[in-house]
């Protein structure tokens, strides 16, 4: 692992002058916030040693390094599944990358499915805690210079992150809910029984992702916040068909509002 981070990150570092603080996790249907980065470098998962490769439609598969709102960050334009093949670890690497790039903080966004009742198709959540349904990537040999064997959870998704991002949404008029975020290996889209047992574990939406970035970049103590679009709704009394071209759809519509938010909490670091 550690050898492999290393020729990773010496490759990045010799292909851009960036040095990101923040990294940000698009997740699907939010590309378009790269629209607003000043790029200086663009480098394709495909030429990254050791990066796999994303799979997914609505996913570009690329780093975009530049500046945004005053800030160097680093975006990834598509992120790695645990449903694609690929194990835990490397699901997980790019988080390790960032943090020996010397990120300070991970910003990640994702589409998952309503099972609040109180939620719609639409709705903005940011996540305040998440429940992992998912193999947990910190499984097998613990490398000591990455973080402990054991990992405080206690607070997943930073508190101050997560306030300054209300008050964010409450200068821009953007509703907003908070809510669990439950993690999945999918790839089928949960039946609706399985959306009343995320339910009744406590979870207010559920998803494919995220979970295992959270858990690895709080083992290196990355500060994390995250953000869910609510793009269907799922459960005993509300049951309708999904697809991803439905899910993409209701992520675009809402993308502007994320965007705000996004480089105005850069603003407030």
């Amino acid at each position: 692992m550690l050898q492999k981070l290393t020729e990773t990150v010496d490759y990045i570092q010799s292909h851009t002058s960036i040095r990101p603080r923040v990294a940000i996790i698009l997740g699907s249907g939010l590309g378009d916030l790269a629209n607003d980065i000043e790029v200086e470098n663009k480098i394709v998962y495909r030429d990254i040693p050791n990066f796999p490769v994303s799979t997914v439609k609505g996913h570009n598969g690329q780093l975009i390094f530049g500046v945004l709102s005053g800030v160097e960050v680093v975006a990834m334009q598509g992120r790695f599944h645990f449903y694609e093949g690929y194990s835990m670890q490397e699901v997980t690497f790019p988080e390790r990358v960032f943090k020996q790039l010397g990120v300070e903080y991970l910003f990640v966004s994702n589409a998952s499915g309503g099972t609040n009742p109180n939620f719609k198709v639409g709705d903005i959540m940011f996540i305040k805690d998440h429940i992992n349904l998912m193999p947990n990537p910190l499984i097998g040999h613990n490398e000591d210079e990455l973080g402990p064997r054991f990992v405080d959870m206690s607070e997943a998704y930073d508190r101050e992150l997560l306030k300054k991002a209300m008050r964010v949404a409450d200068k821009h008029n953007i509703s907003y809910k908070t809510g669990v975020y439950a993690g999945l290996t999918g790839p089928s889209y949960e039946t609706p029984s399985e959306y009343n047992y995320v339910r009744i574990l406590g979870g207010d939406a559920v998803g494919m992702s995220t979970v295992p970035e959270v858990i690895v970049a709080r083992h290196m103590n990355l500060p994390v916040f995250a953000v869910s679009v609510i793009s269907d709704l799922g459960g005993l009394d509300n049951v309708a068909a999904v697809s991803h071209k439905e899910v993409l759809a209701a992520v675009e519509k809402v993308t502007p509002k994320l965007i705000v938010i996004i480089k105005d909490l850069l603003k407030a670091l």
